[in-house]
């Protein structure tokens, strides 16, 4: 039996246009993989009456219990809480994909970079997936008779691209080496020192233990 990853879907949010965006793609992920992927979206977090610390740290709570993530870089500045989010993850060593559709060219390509912050770059068990937003957005249109074909044939395009890459991230070798002691010691730390009551928000005897098993029966560590 396949299982199903649980994927983090880290991305800008605060306007329509990111909202909508991501909703789609995780749609289109989920129905294209056959299930395979189930994404979590932050902006599906409740929010009502939550503080900034609060909404930080039901993000990463998310991130602790996916077993990959997919990470939206773009923009000539990339996202703040994105790069965080990312960090994060390889902190934990899960498997991430980057995705970038801006054809806009920054960050240190003449050093051997890529189109951001060098910072962000060269981290093992992580795949790149970059295209050209416009061209791509073009060819749907050009290709099809109606707004919703032409995002039908956009998303499912975009999404081939991710799949392939999910699947090829998922085959790396983990950087981890240790034992389950060790991984759930890991786990143990990841709650501890963002402060904030990250470590009250997961304070069930059974969390990183099952956590962590979870991810250990399908070989996220092995």
């Amino acid at each position: 039996m396949s299982h199903v990853y649980k994927l983090y879907f880290g991305s800008s949010l605060f306007d329509h246009k990111d909202l909508i965006g991501n909703a789609l793609l995780a749609s289109y992920l989920e129905k294209r993989s056959g299930g395979r992927y189930r994404c979590f979206l932050p902006q599906t977090l409740a929010q009502e009456n939550a503080t900034a610390v609060d909404i930080r740290n039901q993000d990463i709570k998310q991130i602790i219990e996916c077993d990959l993530a997919l990470f939206n870089f773009e923009g000539t500045e990339l996202d703040a809480g994105t790069v965080v989010e990312f960090i994060f993850a390889k902190l934990l060593d899960i498997p991430s994909v980057i995705m970038r559709s801006d054809f806009r060219s920054s960050g240190e390509k003449e050093l051997g970079g890529e189109d951001w912050n060098l910072m962000c770059s060269f981290y093992p068990r992580t795949r790149v997936v970059q295209f050209n937003a416009i061209e791509f957005h073009q060819q749907a249109v050009n290709e099809t008779r109606s707004l919703e074909e032409a995002m039908d044939r956009l998303y499912s395009r975009i999404t081939s691209l991710l799949i392939e890459s999910l699947e090829s991230v998922l085959e790396l070798p983990p950087v981890f080496r240790g034992d389950k002691g060790q991984l759930q010691e890991l786990y143990q730390w990841a709650l501890r020192f963002p402060g904030g009551g990250l470590e009250n928000l997961c304070s069930e005897a059974s969390f990183v233990e099952s956590t962590v098993a979870a991810k250990i029966e399908k070989k996220i560590y092995r």
